[in-house]
Order: C-alpha cells, then sequence, then structure tokens
C-alpha cells in the first residue's frame, strides 16, 4: 500500500507525522507534509489517514 498526499488540502498540522512518522514528515519549512517511505504496510497509515483534519492522505494499491 502506498499513502498519497493531497499537497493542495495539507495545512501542515503535523498530525500524520506524529501517528506514522515511519512513513510521514514535515517538509523543510513544516508548511506541508510529505511522505517518506514508499510502502505503507505500517499499521499507524490507516490511523494517520483517519486522523487527517483536511482528508489530505489516501492509501493506494
Amino acid at each position: 500500500m502506498k499513502a498519497v498526499i493531497d499537497e493542495q488540502t495539507c495545512i501542515g498540522c503535523g498530525v500524520c507525522a506524529d501517528v506514522c512518522p515511519q512513513v510521514f514528515e514535515m517538509n523543510e519549512d513544516g508548511s506541508k507534509a510529505r511522505v517518506i517511505a514508499d510502502n505503507c504496510d505500517a499499521g499507524c497509515c490507516e490511523e494517520a489517514k483517519d486522523s487527517c483534519p483536511t482528508q489530505s492522505i489516501s492509501l493506494e494499491g
């Protein structure tokens, strides 16, 4: 499974990076989240998706 972040709707709250740091991190200026792992088999990916206040995370595959 692969995580995808919609950069248009991401508000940079950091919840995904807090919940699932092995898959998500904040960009250099902290304004957006980004995916740092090709594989999102970690159980925390679903939790990060469900925790996103703007529903900017989707899981594909």
